[in-house]
């Protein structure tokens, strides 16, 4: 038996969770065993900037920020069941790296 543990990354959690249903329901129609999804903290990217590039005026800034969610999903089962995990469909926004132990 071989582990592998999948690591989703992604701007919109819906997505995220749609994908790990996806896994789950794949896991359990294999007889696969299957551990998480695990919530880990998302991370923040904020940037704040000035209006007016040219600095005439008053001191006016935007500020800008991105979420970055992720969760994380154990999967235990043969090498050929592991494989049929790659088949899912994955949006464009959702990044999947996946680590066989």
């Amino acid at each position: 038996m071989s582990k592998a543990r999948i690591t989703l990354n992604g701007e919109n959690p819906k997505d995220l969770d749609s994908v790990v249903s996806q896994i789950k329901e794949l896991a359990t129609t294999l007889g696969m065993k299957f551990k998480g999804p695990v919530r880990l903290p998302k991370r923040k990217l904020e940037i704040s900037c000035r209006r007016t590039p040219c600095g005439d005026g008053s001191d006016t800034y935007e500020h800008w920020e991105k979420r970055i969610h992720k969760r994380l999903v154990d999967v235990e089962g043969d090498e050929k069941l592991i494989r049929q995990m790659l088949r899912i469909k994955v949006p464009s926004t959702v990044y999947v790296k996946i680590s066989l132990n």
